[in-house]
């Protein structure tokens, strides 16, 4: 009988969608495959300190919830006890536990689990882990250097500015005038690092703006605004854009599903209608022609290959409400929510893969990577 994969499931984190990451985190460990697999969760709290056995179950399950982090700590300090190790800089993740993990699959949403931090502990702990690496980490959480990206491979993005939050601060009335030269409201304020739609707004007209800028400057030292693809002036009853999403999975022969559509409950597709309300709804496959499903799946590619993309993403897109149905490419998200209502598995499974099979699929790509990567030289000798 082959031996199991030990798996560590790493959840949690220090960013803002520290709640997401651990509802991701419930549902993968009830779904994996147990008899491929031997799972070992990993926690990080808030605090940014590592947990396992007993503390990683309290974090994932809310007990104990305010004192998880250094609270635990001063308790494991007091009773030493192997099931439950904290920590707050883990030299090597790949030791976590009772023996080496051959491969981590990190459920950390956001600022550092999705951004290449964590992704670098792994490359210098060379353990194999699931999704994309340091570089293509970075370049999808950073909607400027993403958007950079994508301009380079001649896809088609929204007109948009990038300020520093320092230029904001020193200079508020000129900033508002270079947003307002080079764009037209309704505008879409957003923290280049975040996800989940954290500290993004949605701007109809100057006085609107700079709470806007505000809050995303919270955030994120950089601050992207774009103009909205519905345009049609400041109107708030003006149409709004669809918004298309397509899951990618693979390496280097990458592989897109069929398109879905969300629907908002509110004006656009934020943190609240994401996770906390009832309103919005998912179409899957979305109601769009083939030719613009055919176009959209392959503009998805595109994107995770330009941002050299690995494992899985969430890729989305905004199409004119009408008119010309014009297709822009949004952004792309290398950690998707992943519970099993979330729209990178209701895609896979709407494509024929199962929300079981896909956790397995995307370790057997954490794999590949890992024996591709393990082919590379990283030091030299005179005479080779």
């Amino acid at each position: 009988m082959a031996k199991k994969l030990r798996v560590g499931i790493l959840f949690g984190g220090r960013s803002g969608e520290h709640e997401v990451s651990l509802l991701s985190a419930a549902s993968i460990l009830k779904a994996i495959d147990r008899k491929k697999f031997e799972v070992v969760p990993i926690g990080i709290a808030k605090t940014g300190h590592w947990l396992t056995g007993g503390g990683a179950q309290a974090l994932l399950t809310g007990e104990k919830a305010e004192s998880t982090g250094l609270e635990l700590q001063a308790e494991a300090a007091q009773q030493p006890s192997a099931s439950t190790a904290v920590t707050a800089i883990v030299p090597d993740a790949s030791t976590l536990g009772a023996g080496r993990l051959d491969v981590v699959f990190p459920v950390l949403h956001g600022t550092f689990g999705e951004d290449g931090t964590i992704q670098g502990l792994f490359e210098l702990a060379d353990i194999a882990y699931v999704g994309s690496g340091v570089l293509g980490s970075a370049a999808g959480m950073d909607k400027d250097a993403m958007k950079r990206l994508f301009a380079a491979a001649r896809l088609p993005i929204v007109k948009h500015v990038t300020v520093l939050r320092t230029t904001w601060e020193a200079s508020p009335r000129k900033t508002v005038s270079t947003i307002e030269a080079a764009l037209k409201y309704p505008l879409f304020v957003k923290p280049a690092n975040l996800g989940s739609s954290v500290g993004i707004s949605k701007v109809h007209d100057r006085k609107e703006l700079a709470p806007a800028l505000n809050l995303a400057a919270r955030y994120d030292r950089k601050i992207v605004i774009e103009e909205g693809v519905a345009g049609g002036g400041k109107s708030r009853t003006t149409k709004k854009a669809r918004e298309l999403e397509v899951a990618v999975l693979g390496n280097d022969d990458p592989k897109a599903s069929v398109v879905g559509e969300i629907i908002p409950g509110k004006e656009f597709y934020d943190y609240e209608a994401k996770y906390l309300s009832d309103g919005s709804t998912p179409v899957i496959p979305a109601k769009i022609t083939a030719a613009e499903s055919k176009q959209i799946r392959a503009m998805a590619i595109e994107a995770f290959r330009a941002c050299d993309l690995a494992g899985l993403a969430r890729v989305d897109f905004l199409m004119e409400p009408d008119g010309k149905r014009r297709i822009y490419l949004n952004e792309v998200n290398t950690l998707p929510g992943f519970t099993s209502i979330s729209m990178y598995p209701k895609l896979w499974q709407a494509t024929g893969v199962s929300y079981a099979d896909l956790i397995t699929q995307l370790i057997e790509f954490a794999l590949e990577r890992h024996k591709e990567r393990s082919r590379t030289s990283f030091s030299f000798e005179a005479g080779q």
